[in-house]
């Protein structure tokens, strides 16, 4: 036992010297990008309190399960300017109580249509090209998502192809990587920016964005699915798109805030319509897909603000809203959102902590009491709550690129309802950077 011991402390200490990420280096000064990475997470939880549960409850009984993501990422330097990404990406295994149940899920991981299986995809096919707008440059560091080493100060930058929303807008660096931070859907991305996806996360589109040395703008126009949650995309531009601005703000070092809006227009149904055929006797059960017409809009907002206050240590937080008119369409059910955390890293290893509360405008609760089903929810009747989440993680670089982290999160009133939970759920996450 003393000598297993000696050689971990050994090897951590080795793991603690190195500078590399990665379990295999990435040279500098190439034109090309070639990695991978896969993660690996296994969730459980046991046994919770349930009044009552409908079709898209979260099961109640004891459950677990495991998710694994593998991506290969790889882009290529055409000019200094101009660069191209393709990524490939296989999705296997699910999440708990098949993904239903609450609006902050545990594990962003998962992908929310099983039926897809796990054959390999293109997760990102996009054209980068970058404008500079002044002679200065600085150092920038390279990854799968930009593969150039220095970077004009003041500068446009294009990007057009598949791509994800979020690897552009509501980016945060203490809350935003489900491989290596938290796992929880709602305290990585914003719960109530209804961002334009598919069932995997991506969409086809296109952004520009200006770059200055305290400052930034971008804008996005990108396609949403045909339904919610659906895997195909609605080409019909004239009623369906997603539009997004975000202003990025560095007044001084190491603080940043983010101000979002976006405008999505799509073939959603109505909550208020839904209800209201319901209470006239037309519908058996409130059915929002059954009152779905083109052109209708969500609006949103959000706040988004991360600062290192101390060596090691930063904060973050997230403040959202929609207007919770029309149905949740993309990403998940939240109307309005509140999350505060942080994280501290020593050496090889890391711990976060941080909390979120979800809320639904009162059409939307309104339409999950008379039993309505949205996505994710729909426990055939609701006493309303706030759901409140809780999530602490502790994550260890055990060797060159290989992670590993434990995870607890909490929820209080899963999916809204009072009337079931608390719930404890247990995690524990692989990750290894090729």
């Amino acid at each position: 036992m003393r000598s297993a011991l000696v050689v971990l402390v050994v090897l951590q200490s080795a793991v603690a010297a190195a500078d590399d990420k990665t379990l295999f280096p990435h040279p500098e000064d190439t034109r090309w990008w070639l990695s991978a990475q896969l993660n690996v997470i296994a969730q459980a939880h046991p046994a919770f309190h349930s009044a009552y549960a409908g079709p898209n409850s979260l099961t109640a009984r004891a459950d677990s399960a495991v998710s694994v993501v593998g991506t290969v990422y790889t882009g290529y330097r055409v000019t200094d300017t101009t660069e191209l990404l393709l990524d490939l990406e296989s999705a296997a295994g699910g999440g708990i109580g098949q993904a239903l149940g609450l609006a902050g899920f545990t594990n962003l991981d998962v992908v929310r249509n099983p039926t897809l299986g796990a054959a390999p995809y293109i997760a990102r096919a996009e054209v980068r090209q970058i404008i500079p707008l002044s002679g200065a440059s600085a150092p920038a560091e390279r990854t799968w998502l930009g593969l150039a080493p220095r970077l004009p100060v003041r500068r446009l930058e294009l990007r057009a192809g598949k791509l994800s929303t979020v690897d552009q807008f509501d980016t945060n660096g203490v809350g935003s990587d489900s491989h290596l931070q938290f796992m929880n859907w709602t305290i990585d991305n914003n719960g109530a920016y209804d961002y334009a996806a598919d069932t995997r996360g991506y969409t086809l589109g296109a952004s520009v964005e200006y770059d200055d040395e305290r400052f930034a703008v971008r804008l996005g126009l990108m396609l949403m699915p045909t339904v919610a949650n659906g895997i195909e995309y609605d080409f019909d531009l004239a009623h369906a798109r997603g539009q997004n601005l975000e202003v990025e703000i560095r007044p001084i070092e190491k603080l940043t805030v983010r101000l979002l809006g976006y405008l999505n227009d799509a073939n959603m149904g109505s909550y208020e319509e839904a209800i209201q055929a319901f209470r006239d006797g037309e519908d058996a059960t409130p059915d929002i897909t059954k009152h779905r017409a083109r052109g209708r809009s969500k609006v949103g907002v959000g706040l988004n603000v991360e600062a290192e206050i101390a060596a090691g240590l930063r904060v973050f937080g997230r403040i959202g809203w929609n207007d919770g008119q029309n149905e949740s369409f993309a990403y998940t059910e939240v109307d309005d959102t509140l999350e505060l955390g942080g994280d501290y890293r020593n050496g090889i290893h890391q711990i976060g902590i941080a909390a979120v509360s979800n809320g639904l405008s009162d059409l939307h609760r309104e339409y999950l009491r008379l039993g309505g089903n949205g996505f994710l929810l729909g426990d055939g009747g609701l006493s309303y709550g706030r759901e409140w989440i809780a999530e602490a993680y502790w994550r260890a670089m055990v060797f060159r690129g290989v992670f590993l982290s434990l995870d607890v999160q909490v929820v209080a009133n899963p999916g809204y309802n009072e009337d079931r939970g608390p719930i404890a759920v247990f995690g524990l996450r692989l990750h290894v950077d090729l």
